[in-house]
């Protein structure tokens, strides 16, 4: 749902998704640190009303916050604070409901209260950023909801558009062409090995994305994506690996996975 400016004061976006599960499963991903880190980025939540929260979003860079709704299993809130520079606090509040089928309706909202535009831009871009993590915490759910994770998250730049980048990344990994339900392995000239069935592939603005559901090097998820932010094109690899190994297959594959974007898509 587009920004909406609902008051003079407040500026919101809106997104609604359904997902497989119960209310309590999709409390435990969405509310909890553990939850959270396997199919978005390492998180910290303290749980209860005025508890830490901390998302680690790779490369150094952390956004901190405040738990302000503590409902389990159905409303979870927080505030981050210093989110974007001088920006207000941006407020977050999840609503779960059951569904019909094993399914969960989730909706969120983030508000800014605030009579300033300085940050639209950034709040329009939670619409094009969340459906990626929104579709690895559908497959996280399906397939491999409670189990132990491990994730990693190289980034790079590139010099030219983020259509440019993305026809790049996918062509240096093998992945060009690749479409859902397709078999696709990443190890060509000298990328490290993923291997697994191509999920879906999107573009949201010049958001573009493929997820994989791996069964190599470990069972798990990974998601490469181009983007601009900031007035430059980035390319990121969210990597999820599940299971009792998960932790010595991260420790493995992320260092050999950091050293190939460092080589390949430097930031300048």
């Amino acid at each position: 749902m587009p920004l909406k400016k609902t008051a003079a004061t407040r500026r919101a976006v809106e997104m609604e998704i359904e997902l497989p599960g119960t209310p309590e499963q999709i409390w435990q991903a969405m509310a909890t640190g553990p939850g959270t880190a396997a199919w978005f980025v390492p998180t910290i939540i303290e749980e209860k009303v005025g508890g830490r929260l901390e998302f680690q979003l790779g490369g150094g860079a952390t956004s901190h916050g405040v738990v302000t709704v503590w409902q389990p299993p159905h409303r979870f809130g927080y505030e981050e604070l210093g989110w974007s520079g001088e920006a207000p606090p941006l407020a977050t509040e999840i609503v779960i409901e059951a569904a019909s089928g094993g399914t969960c309706r989730v909706r969120m909202v983030h508000s800014l209260f605030t009579d300033r535009d300085d940050w639209d831009k950034e709040m329009e871009s939670f619409e094009t950023g969340w459906p990626a993590f929104f579709a690895i915490l559908r497959l996280y759910l399906r397939h491999f909801a409670g189990e132990p994770a491990a994730s990693s998250r190289p980034m790079g730049g590139f010099g030219g558009d983020p259509a440019a980048a993305w026809a790049e990344l996918t062509r240096r990994l093998g992945l060009d062409g690749a479409r859902p339900g397709e078999r696709r392995d990443t190890a060509v000239d000298g990328a490290p090995q993923l291997a697994g069935t191509v999920e879906e592939e999107y573009r949201i603005g010049d958001h573009q994305a493929l997820m994989l559901r791996l069964d190599t090097p470990a069972p798990g998820i990974a998601l490469m994506g181009a983007f601009s932010y900031a007035g430059k094109s980035h390319i990121a690899l969210s990597l999820y690996f599940y299971g009792r190994e998960s932790a010595a297959v991260e420790a493995r594959e992320s260092p050999r996975w950091h050293a190939w974007m460092a080589e390949q898509f430097p930031f300048t």
